[in-house]
């Protein structure tokens, strides 16, 4: 017996100091008394990013109790086939949030909660949500990159209307203590952990019972059908495609250099612009007047000389702009602080090694750190800098590149298709995609060209390839539009994207009735062929065996007859049910005939 407890959400204040404090799940599991064999275990989509972490223990003396928290809600952004997996398999679902943090309750409102109620479906899973912490009067956040206001907490009156929105069970922990864990949260579970169990007990004899019935004859016994080869989603890349476009320097557009021009450091508007309101104003992105932060101006003033024109977009071949750093002692320290800032700039406590090293001065140090925090700072909002999460600090850099997807702002090259111009920044692309970066860099047209025609996809296939090179995100509308978008990644070998649409196809096809797969005017036969011919192996295969699983409805259809002589013999030998079990059913129904009888199942 087993209980699977699936938990969403990070208890604790995004930006709290107090980053050593336990989670709720390893307080409850380490006090509990009713908890024994504690391990845990780390699952990673790549090193340094966890997904979630697996607890395993044994609760009511023999029953085994598996923990999946899960403390980064971009789970569902990133992978939310492994979180749609996640919340199918839950006995108990709980989400977690801190009451100090009121950002992260807006975005699990607004968009997670969306998503959790899809994914359960009218299943009758018991949800809870616990609001954690102590209410604090608050200090304004002063992270540089911080875009929210943290004077304000979440209400209890806000917590519980979420709750009825669930139909979950709210609970409010004001402190991880003894009290709270066992005797609040710690009863609350526990008496959801033994609902569950009853119930699995109670379907359990409903089984048996049945197959107690009759001892007369029994019908043949139909197997499951072969499982589904499993896809599994290929880890983000998206801060070093970046990070390494600084370090090959292709398509810069701008050079810094100090003021006796002894040396030159190439960038990017365009990045530069996705992280800094002050370069924004610098590459006139934005007037003083949209900044409304005077210490910005006058840091941009002082800091910077931008020869004239620095503003347009630089041609194809054309050098980039030249901006003079005024300040020696923060120019001797620019290449890292660009590294910082196309590795996402997250990585605040490196930068301060990095350049402690460099100077061997703590005023000078402080001095240059000053002036990057300016450089990255919020208008508005106070110059200090906490620990910020990284993954925090991602989503604001991934949604600030967003800001240039599909403008002329910055835009060096116009895309024609289909009649209609879109525009886009050479920097961007030639780091996202290998195809467009030999392209824009060979002995190719589209090198010194401005205007670049596309071919053999439609605009707005395109627009959605763009966006996922801008965003490293894509939400295809339907199966058709995800295999549009798959051929087109296909044509530009960007892989990750061409598997992001083979899940989304896989998953939309998975959750998909028998009764609506039998009426669908969706070739399923011509997604094959589709997926075939632009050498989407895994989806292929999977499609084949979709097929053969379903051999009842697709033989009835006429697209059955489009397979090919291997096709066709693939989908009779793994076809579902078999041959067999249809002879072992027709003797059945003979000898259910011959003796007079009623059905043993019917």
């Amino acid at each position: 017996r087993s209980v699977n407890i699936v938990a969403f959400g990070n208890e604790r204040d995004g930006f709290s100091e107090d980053n050593q404090q336990p989670s709720l799940f390893w307080s409850y599991l380490r006090r509990s008394a009713l908890i024994s064999q504690i391990d845990s275990s780390l699952s990673a989509s790549h090193v340094g990013n966890p997904v979630f972490t697996e607890y395993q223990a044994c609760v009511f003396g023999n029953v085994r109790l598996v923990v999946h928290d899960c403390p980064l809600w971009d789970i569902f952004d990133s992978d939310w086939y492994t979180s749609r997996s996640l919340i199918g398999g839950a006995d108990i679902i709980v989400i977690k949030y801190s009451v100090n943090d009121k950002t992260s309750f807006q975005d699990i409102k607004e968009s997670y909660v969306p998503m959790i109620k899809k994914a359960l479906n009218h299943c009758s899973v018991p949800v809870i949500i616990s609001a954690i912490g102590a209410r604090k009067n608050g200090v304004p956040c002063t992270c540089p990159l911080c875009t929210s206001d943290r004077r304000s907490c979440v209400t209890t009156s806000e917590g519980v209307q979420l709750a009825k929105e669930l139909g979950a069970t709210y609970l409010e922990l004001h402190t991880l203590n003894d009290f709270y864990i066992q005797k609040y949260f710690g009863d609350v579970l526990e008496y959801f952990m033994i609902q569950s169990l009853n119930q699995k007990s109670s379907e359990k004899m409903k089984k048996k019972k049945k197959t107690q019935k009759c001892h007369r004859v029994q019908p043949p016994q139909l197997e499951q059908p072969e499982k589904m080869p499993i896809l599994k989603g290929e880890a983000s890349h998206y801060d070093a495609d970046l990070h390494n476009l600084l370090c090959c320097c292709q398509c810069a557009d701008v050079a810094f250099c100090p003021e006796d021009l002894s040396t030159v450091v190439e960038a990017h508007k365009v990045i530069l612009c996705s992280a800094s309101h002050l370069f924004m104003l610098l590459f006139e992105v934005k007037s003083p007047a949209d900044i409304h932060d005077a210490s910005i101006v006058h840091m941009a003033q002082s800091l910077f000389a931008v020869e004239e024109g620095a503003a347009r977009s630089v041609p194809p071949g054309v050098p980039p702009v030249r901006v003079v750093v005024k300040d020696a002692v923060f120019c001797s320290c620019l290449p890292d602080i660009l590294h910082f800032i196309y590795s996402g700039a997250f990585q605040w406590e490196q930068l301060e090694e990095d350049i402690k090293k460099k100077l061997k001065d703590p005023e000078k140090t402080e001095h240059v750190l000053e002036k990057v925090k300016c450089i990255l700072k919020t208008p508005g909002k106070l110059n200090a800098v906490k620990d910020c999460r990284s993954h925090q600090i991602k989503r604001l850099y991934n949604t600030s590149l967003r800001l240039f997807f599909n403008t002329p702002v910055l835009a060096d090259v116009i895309f024609k298709i289909q009649g209609a111009t879109v525009p886009a920044h050479r920097a961007v692309l030639v780091a996202r995609c290998e195809v467009m970066a030999a392209m824009f860099n060979g002995n190719y047209l589209e090198a010194n060209s401005v205007l670049v025609p596309v071919y053999g996809v439609s605009k707005d296939t395109f627009l959605s390839f763009l966006e996922y090179l801008y965003t490293d995100s894509c939400c295809p509308a339907s199966i058709l539009q995800a295999m549009s978008l798959l051929i087109c990644a296909e044509m530009y070998q960007v892989m990750r994207l061409q598997h992001i649409c083979e899940l989304y196809i896989i998953t939309q096809l998975q959750s998909m009735p028998s009764r609506e797969l039998a009426s669908t005017s969706l070739s399923i036969v011509s997604l094959l062929k589709k997926a075939k011919f632009h050498n989407s192996d895994c989806l292929s295969t999977w499609l084949l065996h979709f097929i053969a699983t379903n051999y009842l409805i697709f033989s009835q259809k006429p697209e059955f007859q489009d397979l090919s002589a291997e096709e066709r013999n693939f989908v009779e030998m793994h076809r579902w049910p078999s041959h067999l079990y249809l002879k072992q059913l027709a003797d059945y129904r003979n000898y259910v005939h011959s003796q007079k009888c009623h059905c043993a199942v019917m």
